[in-house]
Formats: structure tokens, sequence, C-alpha cells
């Protein structure tokens, strides 16, 4: 007798456009970047093929390794990676993913760029080196020497892999490195030292407890100079083409984010030029860190879609109790509930990005409102992922439980935006520090909020509640994760009342802004449009 017939399992999520996603599409064409709709679209079909989600796969079941000695005894650290690794590396150079958008005049440069960051994730870990070689240039213009030999090379599209003299190569990659095993966010308590030169270089000396994706050409890094903190260009290879002395200690065991090597390095008298006045390095390097943060919202955005639509699809297949579960009342709920939360991210994410854009043209209004913004979006949408991904990884049941299904590694990978670039408490707090010294940071957001007033009375009610929040100073560090939860749900429910669907907007208004909601999903109230919603999550396979 046949034992082992299957039946009422679902279809690969293969085949689909990973680009299919109306609020990503609206936002592109909003935000000025429309004629990037072919190039975005293109990234998406490849991100939903087969080979793509394999690559994905084998670069987290392979992770790097370190190599620190050769077979004679010769030091090299060198990092070994999957050539699925290197596969997904060259389609994201290849689509300009990286630093291409400084070399690009076209308006809508960076909100391209950010649609398609959002689009190709079969594999998040190797977004770190492309986010970080993407945020380094705007740093690097304060040596403008070093921009004017490097930055040609940070923005071509040419995916160049090994360790040569930076100037030889077809294409570099930058990475960070500021931490320290002391200090963590309080990078002022940073101990490692630089001692200038008479060429006017330095040499640096000391411990970074995070150097992520090690294996980068170039690295911004901070130490401390005769004339106090201060940035740092360092390269993985000198000029002679001989190493520079930045030793690999080990490879950071992570929860998540395998496929990226993360590693502990150690300088010693490894030679670097300073980028920035001596004293201002954080003034320097925060140019490079505000733009990783929107690299945190845009991935967070994406892994909610991403969770979103494989836990619709499952839905559209599976039968239980005798119908489809996406015909069943209360997974619908759960389903729309979560489309609400992953298009509420992802419309934040786009006026983010178009805010940078016409930040990096000039436009002074635009980069108070991504002062705030930023931070806002950073705290907010980061901190809503891990719980978005376990209830998207619950409606596949006890299947979305294993490792085959790739939702454990998208739960495992939800936690890290939150943490990268600035924990939760670091975030919260420049919120708080942006509003105190800049009145147009504060003019901004108000203007920006108040485009959509009198559109939905939830919404007026909520800005009149989350500003007397903000306006009231007893207390305010302690309140400050609270406050800018009110501003990110204000902020969030004024874009979708603007330029969201109509479902969505009401969806979210009601359930976030107007207290129709239970503490889990799957808890909005009756008489949401569920269907509207949940059309829009639903990937559609060719």
């Amino acid at each position: 007798m046949t034992t082992h017939e299957v039946f009422n399992q679902v279809p690969p999520l293969a085949g689909h456009d990973a680009a299919d996603d109306p609020a990503l599409l609206d936002g592109l064409a909003r935000e000025g970047a429309g004629w990037a709709t072919d190039e975005v679209r293109e990234l998406g079909r490849l991100a939903g093929t087969e080979p793509a989600i394999e690559h994905g796969r084998l670069a987290n079941e392979h992770p790097p390794v370190l190599r620190t000695h050769d077979r004679y005894g010769h030091r090299i650290d060198e990092v070994e990676f999957h050539p699925s690794w290197h596969e997904l590396m060259r389609t994201a150079v290849g689509h300009g993913l990286h630093a291409a958008p400084w070399a690009d005049d076209r308006v809508g440069a960076h909100v391209a760029r950010a649609a398609k960051f959002y689009t190709w994730r079969p594999d998040a870990g190797h977004g770190c080196p492309i986010s970080m070689t993407y945020a380094a240039v705007p740093a690097l213009r304060h040596a403008p020497d070093l921009a004017a030999r490097y930055e040609p090379l940070l923005t071509t599209t040419a995916y160049d892999f090994g360790l040569r003299a930076p100037l030889t190569k077809r294409g570099l990659l930058a990475g960070m490195s500021m931490t320290e095993k002391q200090g963590g966010s309080d990078v002022r308590a940073n101990t490692t030292a630089a001692r200038p030169q008479p060429d006017g270089s330095y040499r640096l000396t000391g411990h970074k407890w995070f150097t992520s994706a090690p294996m980068c050409d170039l690295f911004l890094t901070l130490a401390q100079a005769p004339g106090g903190l201060t940035c740092f260009l360092l390269p993985r290879v000198l000029p002679d083409g001989s190493r520079n002395p930045m030793r690999l200690m080990r490879l950071k065991d992570k929860l998540g984010n395998r496929s990226n090597a993360s590693s502990e390095v150690e300088y010693d008298d490894a030679v670097a030029w300073r980028v920035g006045d001596e004293g201002r390095g954080v003034r320097t390097i925060i140019d490079m860190v505000n733009l990783t943060r929107l690299d945190c919202v845009i991935g967070a955005a994406a892994g909610m879609r991403q969770g979103l639509i494989t836990a619709a699809h499952h839905a559209a297949h599976r039968r239980a109790f005798g119908r489809h579960l996406v015909d069943q009342p209360l997974m619908r709920n759960v389903l729309a509930d979560l489309a609400v939360e992953s298009e509420a991210a992802t419309v934040l994410m786009m006026r983010l990005a178009g805010a940078t854009d016409r930040s990096a043209r000039g436009d002074a209004t635009e980069t108070a409102f991504k002062r705030i913004a930023l931070a806002v979006g950073k705290y907010w949408v980061c901190k809503r992922w891990p719980g978005h991904a376990a209830e998207a990884l619950e409606c596949l049941g006890g299947n979305g439980y294993v490792e085959e299904s790739g939702m454990p590694r998208l739960f495992r990978e939800s936690p890290l935006n939150s943490i990268w670039e600035g924990s939760g408490n670091v975030a919260a707090l420049d919120v708080l520090r942006a509003l105190a010294g800049q009145p147009e940071v504060m003019a901004a957001f108000r203007a920006e909020v108040a485009a959509a007033a009198g559109a939905d009375p939830r919404l007026d009610a909520a800005a009149r509640q989350a500003l007397a929040a903000l306006a009231d100073p007893a207390d305010l560090e302690v309140r400050a994760r609270r406050v800018v939860e009110q501003l990110a749900l204000l902020l969030q429910g004024a874009l979708l009342v603007r330029y969201g669907h109509p479902a969505v907007a009401d969806a979210f208004c009601a359930s976030r802004l107007g207290g129709d909601r239970g503490h889990a999903y799957g808890t909005l109230p009756a008489g949401v449009d569920f269907a509207a919603i949940i059309d829009r999550a639903t990937p559609k396979l060719t």
C-alpha cells in the first residue's frame, strides 16, 4: 500500500515578482523615480526565481570562514565565502544597490536605489556591505582628496572581490568599524589610538569589537588622535600591494545574518588617512550612520513584506477544516493585520527615501524632516519587525517552524535592524536631541502631518495627543520610547491617509490610532475591508 501520498502541501513560492507591491510601486512614482520602474520590476522577477532563492539559502547554509594564516604560516586574514554569496553580491552591485546613486544625477536616484534594495532580498546578510558602501560616500567627502580617488570605484557597478591594492581594482566596497568592547554605542569611550606621521597619514593601534564585512576594501573607523576622536579611512591593502596590519581575530557567532561575516579586528600600527578634522569624528561619520539607518528601515520593511507574502501564499493554498485558510474569517483578520503593518512600513520607507534624495540635492526642509523622521522610523519600524515575523511564521503552523520553510531564517534576522546603528534607546534619545536643538526639525515634522489634517478625525486626535505629549517636559527622557511611538504612528497614519489604499488607511487609523484593536495581530475591528487588503498582499505566481 502507498503510505506516503503527498497532498494539501503548498507549492513553492517561486516564479513571482518580488516588486509586485502596490505600496512600493506607487511610492516609486510619487517620490520621483518612476523612471526606474522597469528595472525594479526586472530585479523583482529575478528575486522571485528559484535560482535566486536557492542562492539565498546556500549563502546561509554555508556561512563565511575565517582563514587567519596560509599553509606556510603567513598571516593572510582572509574570509572565504560560498559561491552563492558572490552571485548575490554580483547582482546587487550590478544593479547599483550600493553607492551608484551618488554618481547618478537623475532626480529620484536614491529612491530608485531604495526600491531595489527593498526588492532584492533572497538573503539579508549580503545587504550589509552593500549598505555600508552606499553610506560611506557622504562621509568620505569630508576628505575631498580621498573622495576624488576612491569614490569613482565605490560607485561603479563592477563587483571585484579579492584583496588587492584598491586603486588597481575595477570596483570597491566600503565598511564601517566604530564600536569597541568597552563602549558599544558610546563611541567617545573608544581607546584605539591614532598617531600622526610626517607624510600626513596616521598609524592606528587598538581593538574593534564589531567590524562587519571585514573583506571590504576600505573602512571608515574612529580612533583617538591628538585632537580627539577622529574619523579615518583605512584600507585592507596598502597602495604598494602589502597587507595593512588589520588583524581579523575571530568571526562573531550570531543569532542571524549568518551569511555576512562580522568580526573582531585589531589594528597593529595600521595605516590610515584622516577624514574630516581631528576631534570631529562623530560629526563626520554620522553622515554614514544616518544612511545605514535608512537601510535598517528599508530592510525591516522588506522583511515584513517577505513574511507577509509567504503567509498569504500559504493561506491561499492550504486547506483546513474544509476550507482554504485564506477563506476563514480569523485567518483573514490576521493576514489583513499583517498587511496593514507591512504597508505602513513601506509607505514610510519610501517617504524617507524621497527625503534622502531631495536632501542630497540641497533641500533644507527635507533635510530637517529627514533628521527626525529617519530616527522615528528607525526606532518604530525595526521594533515592529520581530513580532510581525513571529506572527507570519505562525500562519504556516508547524511547517513554519521548520528550516526548509525559510521562516526561521527570517525570524532570526528580524531583531538585527533594531540593534544595528543604535538600539531602541539610542534611536529614541536621538529623536529628543533632534527636537531640542533644531526648531526647523519640529516645524518640518508638523508640516508633514498637517498635510493630512482633516482627512480622518482619528488622525487629528492622534496628532493632538502626540504633540501634547512631546510638549510636556516632565520626565521626557523616561517617556522617550512612548513619545517616539506616538510620533511614528502619527506619521505613518498621515502618509497612509494621503497615499495609501483607502481600506489600509481606514484599518490603520481604526486599530493603531483609534485604539480599536487588541494586543496581538488578528484583532482588527469588524467592518475592515479584509478582501481588498489581502488581495494586495497575495503574490501572483507566473
